[in-house]
């Protein structure tokens, strides 16, 4: 057996695809309730992912210590997911399954997600919603009192449960209400602004983390007898994006560089509905959620450089291009093909605003058909957001929207039990690459983090748990203070960069050479000069940089300098990805692979696959290893949406 055969192993079970999870879920050992307490573990990030994980995790009994880069597990980035989260309840009675919900996910993700793991996400999806009602959130509902459901991209069903336009919000507040609980019961401990440097491993096992306290700046050693990462995504590698600003990719990439594999990193998702570029030194984009493309129609002047205002032009004179080209899902086609879409109208020279980069999102059709009472009722806080941004009323004028950054379907590989390739280490929601393939649905970021954290890993994790002696390594381990030294010494290199740029020059400088280069379209000759150009931007960050204060005080500059320095090497890796996945698929749309319609053309023969990279040294080239994708359940076929 070769190394590549050694690390890659998915391990899905055998067995029916619907039988699969259970029957696992069977055979796996278990931890006596007992010895649950000798057990230690940490989770780092308390978003969805990370705080239903501890959440669940202390309730059982273990022994769990909590990190967060923010003051309070409340201001995760999960916050701010607005439009919803799916399940296959079919309380519409329209059609709605489990197995259609796995169909719809698997399609999707242009046939680039493993079927295994997304049938478990699918069929987990209920247990989700009735764990969350029990928990108080408020979710819409109907007259009758059924919960409410709306359409999302990529189904002809409405499956997506909803609390107006702050659903993760609400979410988060329930998972987080959870966790508190169990820090009250002192099951779980809690470790606010502190920041994981990197992973403790021993004997090629994950032992623990070095973190530093963003209040003191010091620099400690955690250890425990299983690590859990559920850090969120990287879009922030682009800079501009919906991602919150403290978004990063510091804790995953250190532990790539600790040895686990880092899947798919060029697979980043742009989201249609965002609120356009407005000013040259903006430094976040907003999201406009995809649930207002229920009732908002998405058009652009028929007539190129038509500057007219919306309202004077006639209704002849527009064109409605995704009711037009995809009849059948209408303004509901998935975030990747809505995003090209709107590009491609941009880009003839019909896009809307001062800079011609955006369309309209007009709500005058729905507001005459059910009245503003209905529309404010269902999207009124996010149509009060859009007004205090762009100082423009949506209800009486059309929205202005542009795609930007908005997920990352990459991340660091895990298997099916969502343990990477180091033994010990788990990978939970947005900070894994295994559900969504080559471009995620709407709606099922919330779904998958909570299914991992609420229902799968505390299965997974006792099954590794009953086979590893408790308390191996300790914080006072060589391993361990080997460890605080390699952080202090990367922290002393920061710290004594001594130019005169400000270290945002070049963050912003490399997400633009992203954008340009590995954004919404990729071709070799725009890839490989970003290839050649990040280097050269790493380069002049740490000659050209300037850190203020020290590592032993509360230092936002540091923090960020450090941060970046992760994204430059992402960055390279993330071209390095792109360059070798020759085929279109989902959001990654290599220009030399489309259909006379322009449309993302796979290479199934050649890229059935995901690419896991293995981290070789400074300096060195990345090393691929491929896991290939089988489809006994949804056969690939030409992703249609008309």
């Amino acid at each position: 057996m070769t190394p590549q055969e050694k690390t890659l192993q998915s391990n899905i079970p055998e067995g029916a695809i619907h039988e699969k999870w259970d029957k696992h879920r069977f055979n796996m050992k278990l931890v006596n309730p007992a010895n649950k307490r000798k057990y230690s573990v940490i989770i780092v990030g308390t978003g969805l992912a990370g705080a239903s994980a501890a959440a669940s995790m202390g309730e059982l009994g273990y022994r769990v210590k909590a990190f967060t880069l923010l003051d309070s597990p409340r201001r995760a980035h999960s916050i701010a997911a607005q439009g919803g989260i799916n399940a296959a309840k079919n309380y519409q009675n329209d059609g709605d399954s489990i197995y259609r919900l796995f169909y719809d996910t698997v399609k999707g993700g242009d046939f680039r997600a493993r079927e295994a793991n997304v049938y478990r996400l699918a069929q987990v999806s209920n247990e989700i919603i009735d764990q969350c009602v029990a928990q108080g959130v408020p979710f819409a509902r109907e007259y009758g009192g059924y919960l409410g459901n709306r359409s999302f991209g990529g189904a002809q069903v409405s499956r997506t449960f909803y609390a107006r336009g702050q659903t993760g919000q609400q979410l988060l507040l329930g998972a987080y209400s959870a966790l508190m609980r169990q820090v009250a019961a002192k099951t779980v401990e809690m470790h606010p602004r502190t920041e994981m440097l990197d992973v403790i491993v021993e004997d090629g096992v994950a032992r623990g983390i070095i973190t530093r306290n963003l209040v003191t700046g010091e620099i400690e050693a955690h250890t425990a007898d299983a690590v859990v990462l559920a850090t969120g995504g990287y879009a922030r590698l682009w800079y501009l994006s919906t991602n919150a600003m403290g978004c990063n990719v510091t804790a995953a990439w250190r532990a790539h560089r600790k040895g686990a594999f880092f899947a798919n990193p060029c697979m980043a998702q742009i989201h249609p509905t965002c609120i356009p570029v407005g000013l040259h030194k903006q430094s976040k984009l907003t999201l406009m959620s995809e649930s207002l493309r229920n009732d908002g129609r998405v058009w652009v002047p028929k007539k190129e450089g038509d500057k007219r205002p919306a309202n004077q032009i006639p209704e002849d004179e527009r064109d409605y291009y995704l009711e037009r080209r995809y009849p059948a899902f209408g303004n509901l086609v998935p975030r990747d093909v809505a995003s090209r879409a709107a590009q491609v109208v941009c880009n003839e020279g019909r896009g809307v605003g001062e800079t011609g980069q955006a369309v309209y999102l007009d709500f005058a059709e729905a507001i005459g058909r059910v009245g503003k009472a209905t529309i404010t009722a269902k999207y009124g806080n996010l149509f009060d957001m859009y007004q205090r941004i762009t100082d423009e009323d949506p209800y009486t004028v059309p929205m202005r929207i542009f795609p930007a950054l908005h997920y990352t379907m990459g991340g660091l590989w895990v298997d099916y039990n969502l343990m990477s390739n180091l033994p010990g280490l788990f990978v939970l929601g947005e900070a894994n690459f295994s559900d969504h393939g080559a471009n995620r649905l709407g709606a099922s970021a919330l779904m998958q983090g909570l299914a991992d954290g609420y229902f799968v890993i505390p299965y997974t994790i006792a099954g590794y748990l009953a086979g590893v002696k408790p308390g191996q390594v300790g914080p006072d381990a060589a391993v361990s203070k080997e460890g605080i030294k390699t952080s202090e010494a990367h922290f002393k290199t920061l710290v004594e960069m001594n130019g005169k740029a400000p270290v945002d020059d070049f963050h912003r400088e490399l997400g633009q050479v992203m954008w340009d280069h590995c954004g919404m379209a990729r071709n070799a000759e725009g890839l490989k000069k970003a290839k050649e150009m990040i280097p050269e931007i790493r380069e002049r960050f740490w000659k050209e940089s300037r850190v203020l204060g020290n590592g032993r005080e509360f230092n936002q500059a540091l923090e960020y300098a450090g941060r970046v320095a992760d994204f430059m090497e992402l960055g390279e890796l993330a071209v390095d990805d792109a360059l070798n996945r020759t085929e279109s698929c989902g959001c990654h749309f290599r220009e030399e692979s489309q259909t006379e319609e322009g449309e993302a053309k796979r290479d199934d023969e050649n890229f059935t696959y995901v690419a896991a990279w293995e981290w070789k040294g400074e300096g060195k080239p990345w090393e691929l290893h491929k896991e290939q994708l089988d489809f006994e359940e949804v056969k690939p076929s030409t992703r249609s949406y008309k």
